[in-house]
This record gives C-alpha cells, structure tokens and sequence, in this order.
C-alpha cells in the first residue's frame, strides 16, 4: 500500500502488511537515517501495537512527524 504523507519532509511511505503484523515500510524523502531505523523497528510488530506508541509525536513545531504519519499509514493498511 501506499501512503501519500502530510505535513511532513517524507513525501511517501511504502508499507507492506501481513494481517496486522508489519512486513516492510518504505519512506520517500525525509531524514534517511532516522527512517531506516524507525523502518526497522517496527517490523515485525503487530499494527495496533505500532500505532500505539507512534500517534501524536510531533516534529519541531509541526503538528505531526514522519512516526505520526507512519501510524495512519499503518491504520490505512490494515483497513485495506
């Protein structure tokens, strides 16, 4: 599936699910590094779980961040 993202430096995330469990994301522009590792840990994860401890964190100012983003594309995902 892919996630069209809002308000934030990363355009895209690329998230693959199997059931509610996690297989592989993806992100397009952002911070490279911190999206590879934040990538990385939720692999594996179940969804709910994911989206739990990503909503609501805030980059800088912004109303949202890359991990925020990233559990709506989650909740997309498993809606799917």
């Amino acid at each position: 599936m892919i996630y069209k993202t809002k308000g934030t430096c990363s355009t895209q995330i690329d998230i693959e699910m199997d059931g509610e469990v996690i297989k592989n994301v993806k992100f397009t522009g952002g911070c490279n590094g911190n999206l590879q590792g934040v990538s990385r840990l939720v692999q594996g994860m179940n969804g709910k779980d994911a989206i739990e401890k990503l909503r609501g964190i805030k980059c800088g100012f912004k109303p949202t961040s890359c991990p925020d983003q990233l559990s709506y594309a989650i909740e997309e995902a498993m809606k799917a």
